[in-house]
């Protein structure tokens, strides 16, 4: 009964999430052609500029919205915001502070927007779009590089 009831949970916390979003219509879209350009020909310019704050060796694992793994509210972190591919839990890190993890993700940037589970100390969880994915994932420990951005 618990199980059923928790699914009912999920699917109506989805349904919440996505009653949310816009509605995007054919007219709203603009059909764009992407000049032949090669990846290895393309230059990659950026105006931030980063500044590594500190280093340390943290347990990396990760989660996806469900109940069982969160709290009731599975799409909407500590912070208020929507889950989306960037956001990692931490409980040692404030909200908004922006972390590399340069040995597994290389220069992708993630921004800490939710929290964990008090008893996790020194971990940072990743937030994965599925279960699976999440459970692939499983432990790691790794290097993260808490950093400051800034425009040039």
């Amino acid at each position: 009964m618990k199980k059923r009831l928790s699914f009912k949970l999920m699917a109506i916390n989805l349904l919440s999430f996505v009653m949310t979003l816009p509605l995007i219509t054919f007219a709203d879209v603009k059909i764009v052609e992407a000049p032949n350009v090669l990846a290895s020909d393309a230059v990659i310019t950026s105006n931030v500029k980063e500044k590594i704050i500190r280093e340390m060796k943290v347990h990396i694992t990760a989660y996806s919205s469900t109940v069982d793994q969160t709290d009731d509210t599975p799409f909407i972190t500590a912070s208020g915001t929507y889950v989306r591919d960037g956001i990692v839990a931490a409980n040692f890190l404030p909200i908004g502070t922006k972390i590399k993890i340069p040995e597994i993700y290389g220069d992708k940037v993630f921004v800490v927007e939710d929290r964990m589970n008090e008893r996790y100390k020194n971990t940072i969880d990743v937030w994965h779009p599925n279960r699976e994915s999440a459970k692939e994932f499983g432990h790691k420990i790794s290097t993260i590089q808490i950093i400051e951005t800034g425009e040039n």
